[in-house]
């Protein structure tokens, strides 16, 4: 498996970039926070991961070995896969994340894109015995996540989920979402946000 890729960065995308290493370009998807300390034309180092599917190989980079830790932490939790782990990633940073998880907010979870209830209370009850109070900065401010409507997270995952299986990128879902995020079903949130995407 790949450990880490040191190269150029020839190209930035919303959610990816093509990391030029020795004339080989690879497509590597990123984090609002890793695209942050990109600039094309710039040597850079990313910690990879490397998702394996039926249909493809997929790798996924990170410019910090904490974004990395915390990345790896959220796919091992049943029902989270990469794209959802990386919408996390964000969506709010790793230190804010793991004072989430320590302090048992549930409520403040469900505002990540695609994270309902349930699976937020599987969040904390997976990770709360594999974080310690050492692994945050507990005194600094938190970064604001996107806000999602009281007893709307659910559906809000579920539409979610149901977009990136259309082929959609998180954050282009999570863009939308944020102009409206109540609705009286998930098919109403999943209506609305095609009418919105498909302007793009």
């Amino acid at each position: 498996m790949i450990g880490f890729l040191r190269g150029r960065v020839a190209h930035i995308f919303s959610d990816y970039c093509f990391l030029d290493v020795r004339d080989v370009g690879y497509r590597v998807f990123i984090s609002h926070a890793t695209r942050t300390h990109l600039s094309v034309g710039e040597e850079a180092l990313l910690y990879v991961h490397t998702h394996v599917r039926e249909d493809a190989i997929l790798l996924y980079g990170f410019f910090s070995q904490e974004e990395y830790d915390l990345f790896q932490h959220l796919i091992g939790i049943s029902g989270i896969g990469p794209k959802v782990a990386q919408g996390i990633l964000s969506s709010t940073s790793a230190n804010d994340f793991y004072r989430m998880i320590h302090q048992k907010d549930v409520k403040a979870i469900t505002k990540l894109p695609g994270i309902g209830k349930k699976t937020a209370e599987r969040i904390i009850l997976e990770l709360k015995d594999k974080i310690s109070s050492a692994d945050f900065d507990a005194s600094s401010e938190p970064v604001d996540t996107v806000d999602i409507h009281e007893g709307t997270g659910d559906m809000i995952a579920e539409a979610t989920e149901a977009l990136l299986s259309l082929g959609f990128q998180q954050s282009e879902i999570q863009a939308v979402f944020r102009k409206k995020s109540d609705g009286e079903s998930t098919e109403e949130l999943v209506r609305y946000a095609l009418s919105e995407l498909q302007r793009f």
